[in-house]
């Protein structure tokens, strides 16, 4: 395959849904009109929780076969990989020359950005399938030894844990000073980000392995209980819920008032996140445990069903669609005018508009 010729100037995607608050906003301006396959590359596992992250010229992403892989954005090239152990579901963020991400073995570990060097690594009490988040130079990361921690970016030392009621596989956002995280005992907790300090729980129907978006001074997140919850931020009272069609496990976007999220029950939803009120639905031929990413006017979201979607963020109306090899349960990065995107087939994907 030729060397290819992409857009990517402008910021980058640093971590998991974006920014620390987890609102799914990415840069663009993305891919509007069906696109073309740039590139591809092969990783020995699926690539089935981890999403990319895109800096510098590079994507980011972990794989099932335990390794966390650097590619050339524009080519698709390796530049390195790093073993992280069992697997790999954690997505990277990165910050100041370091890329942080957890692993199976355990181990929340940070790397040289450009080379794959390890800095520290951070020892937990369980598999890290949480992704980390940044902000103000703290890595904050869940593990599934029940606990939550928050530790110095420069060097891994621990700053506070905080013991939840069961596994975390939620990733913490962070928002005006509080950290909110979902538990698989069914709980959202939000905590005090310099201290952890517990300053509410509210407690679902299932497990919570949604990640929090924060907005407007709400929490949204979703349940495996099949419910999408809206919560006061400061007290944790519920506002609203809203009830799809089976579990939800991928984790909301929010912007301009509106909440978008995947469920089970094979739909995309537009929620009003003042009221919660359905604005459209669109249905997709299988589960829906990708979290959806906006730019601009389109949602970008993967499918249980092979595809990945671009959709109208006004009418839920299909642009295009773009068939893989498997389920896509990985969340696209959009960087430029070029969606990246994992894939349960072993392949990683770039995206561009043909």
């Amino acid at each position: 395959m030729p060397t290819p010729t992409l857009t990517l100037t402008g910021p980058g995607v640093p971590m998991f849904r974006g920014n620390p608050a987890h609102t799914g906003v990415n840069p663009g301006p993305g891919v509007e009109r069906p696109p073309r396959l740039v590139w591809r590359f092969e990783t020995g596992g699926f690539v089935r929780l981890s999403s990319p992250a895109v800096a510098g010229g590079l994507v980011y992403i972990g794989s099932n076969d335990g390794y966390l892989y650097a590619l050339d954005a524009a080519t698709g090239d390796q530049r390195w990989r790093f073993m992280t152990g069992e697997s790999g579901f954690s997505s990277p963020a990165i910050a100041d020359g370091l890329v942080y991400i957890g692993g199976g073995d355990s181990y929340v570990y940070a790397l040289d950005a450009a080379t794959g060097e390890q800095r520290w690594r951070f020892k937990t009490g369980g598999s890290v399938g949480s992704s980390p988040t940044l902000a103000s130079g703290v890595v904050y990361i869940g593990s599934y030894d029940h606990y939550v921690y928050a530790l110095d970016g420069a060097t891994g030392e621990e700053s506070w844990r905080f013991e939840t009621d069961s596994l975390v596989r939620s990733s913490p956002a962070v928002a005006a000073g509080t950290l909110y995280v979902g538990s698989l005992g069914g709980s959202v907790y939000a905590l005090d980000a310099a201290s952890g300090e517990e300053r509410w729980q509210f407690k679902t129907g299932d497990d919570v392995g949604s990640s929090p978006a924060v907005a407007d001074g709400l929490v949204y997140v979703g349940s495996e209980d099949g419910y999408v919850y809206a919560l006061d931020a400061t007290t944790g009272e519920e506002r609203w819920r809203f009830m799809t069609g089976a579990m939800v496990w991928g984790s909301p976007a929010v912007v301009d008032g509106v909440i978008y999220i995947g469920s089970d029950d094979h739909y995309v939803y537009a929620l009003d996140g003042a009221s919660g009120e359905e604005r459209w639905r669109f249905e997709t031929g299988g589960w829906v445990r990708s979290s959806p990413t906006v730019v601009e006017g389109v949602i970008y979201i993967g499918g249980d069903d092979n595809y990945v979607y671009a959709l109208d963020r006004a009418t839920g109306e299909q642009l295009w669609r773009f068939k893989t090899g498997y389920s896509v349960f990985s969340s696209p990065a959009v960087v430029g005018s070029v969606v990246y995107v994992g894939g349960y087939d072993n392949y990683i994907y770039a995206l561009a508009e043909g």
